[in-house]
């Protein structure tokens, strides 16, 4: 089941301070861009996870944070360079733009 109008609109409000944002839709969720680089993505269920990468990797699992993995088809285990967003920036656009804005300097 894909996202509604109304889980996209509430994704891309919140990271709005960031300025220009723009979405793709894959895979029945949604990736958001800023300037033409991904930096987050909301999956089907809803759930918005923000990109870690570098140094900004240990900030976010020292908020709890946790990353995104799956298990393939062939049984394996993998992971994703995606990482829920804490608590506090989930409903705090300003606390949620902070977080995009050091993911996107991290890439």
């Amino acid at each position: 089941m894909g996202l509604s109008a109304d889980q996209i609109e509430f994704a891309k409000d919140l990271f709005s301070e960031l300025g220009d944002i723009t979405t793709r839709r894959m895979m029945g969720g949604l990736c958001l861009y800023h300037e033409g680089t991904i930096f987050a993505l909301v999956h089907s269920d809803g759930t918005i996870m923000i990109k870690g990468a570098g140094d900004f990797i240990p900030r976010l699992e020292a908020m709890g944070c946790t990353r995104w993995a799956y298990t393939r088809k062939d049984g394996s285990p993998t992971s994703m360079p995606y990482w829920t967003l804490p608590p506090e920036a989930q409903d705090d656009p300003a606390e949620a733009a902070a977080l995009a804005r050091e993911a996107l300097r991290h890439l």
